[in-house]
């Protein structure tokens, strides 16, 4: 079943998962489901095809039915209420709402591109594209570089980058990026991710002697906390860097590339989890 970002209409959304239920369990029908819902069959059925609306008051189960909670359910919330909403004006207002509140679409990186996490510049040459809108000369992109990079190296990472189709010519010879975010899974790649990310760790911590305070931001928090502490901070953190790169796509005038890390590990761990 997709994901819950990945609609528009929370009727479907409910029909897929109902449908999937039924896969897994032959004794869910209309019936069986809408009681769960607190509503009765046939109105089910007709919500499911888009005849009614799914009743207020079988919001809280039907979040519990989808597995639902966070940011999903509240997304799943305006899309209750957009279908609700006769108004355009309030369905658009509403809709945009629901739009901020989705995931940023990213590209999984395949077997060949795991060579886009060999060094640290390729990705911040691909990002440099957006400053120097689509100028590709190696010499000019070298000199701008902190730590310097030498031009050959960055020639490089401009052929990987066709070559993997992460960026492709313009008309104009300009170079423009095929996807805006990249994602990773599996062991081999999560390793070529890990490298990656040691790679601008270290960069963060030279930063520190590199450039002013007024061209950097580091800080550090040290902090005793419990189980239930620690799986919200990371979700926190989730949060944080979406809203970031939601914040980023609307940067109509790039003037630099940025690092951002974000780190948080233990010191010391309960005695059932040591390492």
């Amino acid at each position: 079943m997709k994901h819950v970002f990945d609609y528009l209409d929370y009727r479907d959304l409910l029909k897929d998962a109902y449908e999937d239920g039924r896969v897994g369990d032959s004794s869910l029908s209309y019936r069986t489901l809408a009681a769960r819902l607190g509503t009765d069959g046939s109105y089910l059925f007709r919500v499911l095809r888009k005849e009614h609306h799914l009743p207020a008051r079988c919001t809280p189960n039907a979040l519990e039915f989808l597995g639902l909670s966070g940011r999903g359910a509240e997304y799943f919330q305006l899309l209750l209420a957009c279908g609700r909403t006769r108004g355009k004006r309030q369905k658009q207002e509403i809709l945009l709402k629901a739009s901020a509140l989705r995931d940023v679409e990213r590209r999984r990186i395949g077997e060949k591109e795991l060579e886009f996490f060999r060094d640290w510049w390729v990705a911040g040459v691909r990002c440099s594209l957006e400053v120097t809108e689509g100028r590709a000369q190696p010499k000019e992109l070298a000199d701008r570089f902190q730590p310097p990079i030498p031009a050959e190296e960055i020639r490089k990472a401009l052929d990987l980058l066709l070559e993997l189709g992460l960026v492709k010519k313009a008309p104009s010879d300009r170079l423009l990026l095929t996807e805006t975010h990249l994602t990773s899974g599996g062991d081999e790649r999560v390793k070529a991710l890990r490298a990656f990310q040691a790679q601008v760790l270290d960069l963060a911590k030279e930063s520190l002697t590199r450039f002013p305070p007024g061209l950097r931001d580091v800080s550090t928090l040290t902090l005793a906390v419990d189980e239930d502490a620690f799986t919200d901070i990371r979700a926190l953190l989730k949060e944080c860097r979406r809203q970031i790169q939601k914040r980023v796509e609307t940067a109509s005038r790039p003037d630099r590339v940025l690092e951002l890390s974000m780190a948080i590990f233990p010191i010391i761990l309960p005695p059932s989890e040591q390492v």
